[in-house]
């Protein structure tokens, strides 16, 4: 027997099947903002009793969408920067590490109750808002034990990972969010998409000089590492460069979703990402 079906009051055949999404990205990357905007989608395909927010950044307490479990009820950054003097990100580890250990009572108990009136005929979904340090999917453990006890509850989990698409107008910083992402990955070991957001704004910063397609796929990052070798400030890292781009190359595992959240297909073809990451096939 499941974890989940132990700990879960319904009968075998009422039993819930609940998906989730992880969304993860730095700061500024569009993940609130996915989150409203996917939560509003998912309510107008299976209702409104079906989809529940769930925010898991103590230091996110202002937020555009209608919050049905909030950790700042729990604990915020704020609240330990003034009680213990730490600065933001100190603040921050302290809140996960304190949030993974209250997470059965401060989150899981509490989530069965958000479903009680929901259609048992149409799937159930979590999104979680995750906080954008980068190295709590990196290094530091508290996220993926949070992780490992969502899964212990049997919930059908994929984490999306933002990248703010003017990072491709600078082919340093988009070789290293490469690097970020399969770092993340490999860490996180869960069901993965990379998401490549704002792409209406992929231009503010400077004229891309490849197409969009080039920085979705991924392609040969041969041409980028060539653009920072003709760089005076950039050609003495050639070495590291090349290394970095050739780590990203030999795994071959980062690829990205192109989202502007306020184009609906685009919205859509991450939806349909998502249903297939998760295992929910749709005849």
């Amino acid at each position: 027997m499941s974890s989940y079906s132990a700990t879960n009051t319904l009968s075998s055949e009422d039993q819930l099947v609940i998906y989730g999404q992880l969304v993860v990205g730095p700061p500024g990357s569009g993940k609130t903002t996915y989150c409203h905007k996917m939560g509003d989608y998912l309510k107008a395909k299976f209702g409104e009793a079906n989809v529940k927010l769930v925010n898991l950044d103590p230091g996110n307490d202002v937020l555009p969408y209608t919050c049905d479990l909030d950790v700042c009820e729990l604990i915020t950054v704020e609240d330990v920067m003034d009680r213990l003097k730490l600065g933001p990100n100190g603040s921050l580890l302290y809140c996960m590490q304190f949030i993974d250990e209250n997470f059965q009572e401060g989150v899981i108990s509490k989530v069965s109750d958000l479903f009680k009136n929901c259609n048992k005929m149409e799937p159930c979904w979590l999104l979680f808002d995750m906080p954008g340090q980068l190295e709590l999917y990196t290094h530091v453990p508290a996220i993926k034990s949070i992780i490992s006890k969502l899964e212990k509850m049997d919930y059908r989990l994929c984490c999306l990972n933002f990248v703010d698409s003017h990072y491709c107008s600078d082919p340093g910083k988009y070789i290293a969010c490469l690097l970020t992402c399969l770092t993340s990955m490999l860490h996180i070991a869960l069901p993965y998409l990379n998401v490549l957001s704002k792409v209406d704004l992929a231009e503010k910063y400077g004229k891309l000089p490849f197409s969009l397609d080039y920085y979705t796929e991924v392609l040969d990052l041969e041409y980028l590492t060539d653009m920072l070798d003709a760089d005076p400030l950039t050609a003495r890292y050639k070495s590291l460069n090349s290394a970095v781009a050739s780590i990203v190359e030999n795994y071959g595992l980062v690829s990205f979703l192109a989202l502007d959240v306020n184009n609906p297909n685009l919205l859509t073809k991450v939806a349909q990402a998502v249903d297939k990451c998760v295992g929910r096939f749709v005849t």
